[in-house]
């Protein structure tokens, strides 16, 4: 069967699994078969990335992990990505890492494979944002994977926490990190220590999610929205403007401004800054280089 031709007998597939995946893919991943996500360029420049283990509530597995990583170096290296939504489903974002797998593992088999260290690696190397869009459960694994992203959306009655600590362990993919940069020392304490979870609306009051919504529907599309605007802009001073975020959480204060001055400086040698500001001057619609 030719690539078009199998291509497009996959699409209505997809669609009927969630229709809000755009039937529209990019470079690599059309020709590429997945068993646990979903692969999609719903909006120019915006690439879609869906959890698809519904059974199981999109229970987070090394297969599906691998898969995960393999979809965003691919996006990363897109020419026509700018901006990534990473999803699930309504009813569930990722409801925590997959038990049944982790269940059996004593500790030197932990230790010697290295369990779970290829999450550190679904973010570490991406450059480009990445929007991590909430709704239904995000417990464990799946709260942890859902604070990797640059910023969160979620819907109002989304359910996030980690409790491990009803498992007889503790957060192992960054959560007692992340979750504790995000609402302070005590809020993470209390929720980590009790296993308590947090609504969508409570993420948004405390500083985990960006944006609160009512719907599934809305969520995804104004995810969508904000994603399309991002890679609308230049691509240069993305990169840069993620980069000098990303250092406000490693650096002390006054390092982080020097740091800031001379990505900003940096960004005087763009084309797209020339172009931006000349733009602007005359009241224009910049067109970037991404240069």
């Amino acid at each position: 069967m030719p690539a078009a031709t199998a291509l497009h007998a996959l699409r209505p597939a997809a669609a009927r699994l969630n229709p809000l995946i755009a039937q529209r893919t990019f470079s690599a991943s059309a020709l590429r078969s997945y068993e646990y996500i979903q692969v999609s360029e719903p909006r120019p420049g915006v690439a879609q990335i869906t959890l698809n283990r519904p059974k199981a509530l999109n229970a987070l597995c090394t297969p599906l992990i691998r898969e995960l990583n393999t979809a965003l170096r691919e996006a990363q290296a897109s020419p026509t990505v700018a901006a990534l939504v990473l999803t699930g489903s309504e009813r569930a974002f990722a409801a925590g890492a997959d038990i049944k797998e982790m269940a059996p593992l004593t500790f030197s088999e932990a230790y010697t494979t290295s369990f779970i260290e290829s999450w550190s690696d679904l973010t570490s190397f991406l450059k480009k944002p990445l929007i991590a869009a909430v709704s239904g459960h995000a417990l464990g694994g799946g709260c942890e994977l859902a604070l990797m992203a640059d910023f969160i959306y979620c819907t109002a009655n989304a359910n996030f926490g980690q409790p491990e600590i009803k498992l007889g362990t503790i957060p192992g993919a960054g959560g007692s990190q992340r979750l504790t940069r995000a609402v302070g020392k005590a809020k993470a304490m209390e929720l980590i220590l009790t296993g308590k979870s947090f609504s969508g609306e409570e993420a948004e009051r405390w500083g985990v999610a960006a944006r609160v919504f009512n719907t599934y529907e809305e969520l995804m599309e104004g995810t969508l929205k904000t994603a399309e605007q991002i890679a609308s802009y230049s691509k240069v001073a993305v990169q840069g403007a993620k980069e000098v975020v990303n250092k406000s959480q490693d650096l002390p204060l006054r390092d982080g401004v020097e740091y800031e001055r001379r990505v900003f400086h940096s960004l005087f040698g763009s084309q797209d800054q020339k172009i931006g500001m000349k733009a602007f001057a005359e009241k224009k619609k910049a067109e970037w280089k991404n240069e």
